[in-house]
């Protein structure tokens, strides 16, 4: 018997290229791969435990799923990801409902796993993190344009908020030669943009080369002739070295967008974090990248209400924000994770005002991304189409300032020819909606 399989893949992009590759490994082990896990025999839901609203959702997915189960439309609910590495001994003692929780390690036994969860036997297994998989076959979840390129694992950087290094375990490249050649792959299948991702990209190589290697993989991967658009992710202010930013400002295939985490301005607050600079330092390397780069889009992240947070170093990273003015900009109150250094240090800030002061922040933002799309009026943009919105009555797609499922969309009509999903189409922008342009395909 054929066992049919779906999953859910919750959380970040990083944690969807495992789930791309679990769908392999299932399909190359006769499981029939199906898209609406509410058809499956075996249910998988790989999760994420970064802050609390992700787990909230994590568990929330899981509920919902074991409603089918009970209903007969779901043999067995299996529970991967981040939630079932950090939770070990939790998961199944809270939640009877699931049939299987597996940490990261047991990816690559995830079909023999499910065929004894089918059988009728309770699985838990949890081998070492760093046995997950750095590379392996895939099936692509993104649509064909576009594709993640995750180029490590795990995480040395240990901000004192962050529970990734526990849950993920240490920093582990991938070679050049082997993210070269999967690049290729799925540039053969038809992806256009790649998407460079990991828990911090400009680490890359550090612990493999010995060497920050960023500059020299994405050189590599400019030289493959079916990709259009290159985006990189998650780079770490620190590490911007010249040799990144030359790289980035000379190529022509990476997009001129660049996403900084930067969490906050105040170097008190930061050195609390276990990160570096300041604010002085911060806004001169945005000036400089800026000068460097013209037309660069910066993404970047605030926590708001971090422990010990005053009045004035909100005010101060209020203050930044408004200065630095971000094209995109995510804010979000502090989340309080058990077991890592910050959920222990003194004056922790009441949800109330880390709630407020991040909608403060992101308020402000609201503005500057209007503005920004304003300013885009009468300009012509290269955009990269991403099908039909029958709601709008027009077309959609993003812009070389826009990642996919974190930023906005840009909407135009198309008379004559019309375009399709993956092509690339020149615009002339005429108006905007909220923060999304819209325009005329020329």
């Amino acid at each position: 018997m054929k066992y049919k399989v779906g999953i859910v893949s919750l959380g970040c992009a990083k944690n969807q290229v495992d789930a791309e590759m679990l769908l392999a490994t299932l399909g190359k082990n006769n499981f029939e791969i199906v898209e609406d896990v509410a058809f499956s025999d075996a249910a998988i839901i790989n999760t994420c435990a970064f802050i609390e609203p992700a787990k909230q959702e994590s568990i929330e997915e899981i509920l919902e799923l074991a409603k089918l189960k009970a209903e007969g439309k779901i043999k067995c609910l299996i529970v991967t990801g981040c939630l079932a590495e950090r939770y070990q001994d939790e998961v199944m003692k809270q939640l009877p409902e699931v049939d299987a929780c597996v940490g990261i390690g047991a990816n690559e036994q995830i079909a023999e796993i499910i065929t004894k969860t089918l059988e009728g036997e309770k699985q838990e297994l949890f081998p070492p993190k760093d046995k997950i998989a750095l590379e392996g076959d895939r099936i692509q979840s993104t649509p064909r344009h576009y594709a993640y390129l995750k180029i490590a694992e795990g995480c040395d950087n240990h901000c004192t908020y962050c529970a990734i290094p526990m849950i993920r375990g240490k920093y582990r490249s991938r070679t050049i030669e082997n993210l070269v050649k999967e690049a290729q792959w799925l540039a053969d299948g038809g992806v256009k943009e790649l998407i460079v991702i990991a828990q911090d990209t400009s680490y890359y190589g550090n612990d493999l080369y010995g060497k920050p290697m960023l500059p020299t993989l994405l050189r590599e991967l400019c030289k493959i002739e079916k990709l259009r658009w290159i985006r990189v992710l998650y780079c770490y202010p620190e590490r911007l070295t010249d040799e990144l930013i030359d790289t980035i400002a000379d190529e022509n295939k990476i997009v001129k967008y660049l996403d900084l985490p930067l969490q906050h301005c105040d170097g008190a607050v930061l050195k609390r974090m276990n990160r570096k600079g300041d604010y002085e330092s911060l806004r001169a390397l945005i000036n400089k990248l800026r000068e460097r780069i013209p037309g660069i889009v910066l993404r970047s992240t605030f926590i708001a209400g971090f422990p010990g947070e005053s009045e004035e170093q909100f005010e101060a990273l209020a203050q930044f924000a408004k200065e630095m003015r971000f094209q995109r900009l995510g804010c979000f109150p502090y989340s309080q994770e058990e077991d890592t250094p910050a959920a222990k240090l003194p004056d922790q800030i009441d949800e109330d005002t880390k709630q407020r002061r991040a909608e403060i922040i992101m308020e402000q933002q609201q503005l500057i991304m209007e503005e920004y799309a304003e300013a885009l009026i009468g300009s012509e943009v290269e955009v990269l189409c991403e099908g039909f919105d029958k709601i709008a009555g027009c077309f959609f797609g993003r812009t070389k300032g826009d990642s996919p499922e974190v930023d906005g969309s840009i909407f135009f009509t198309a008379d004559g020819i019309k375009p399709t999903a993956g092509s690339f189409v020149k615009v002339r922008v005429t108006d905007y909606i909220g923060i999304d342009p819209v325009g005329e395909m020329i």
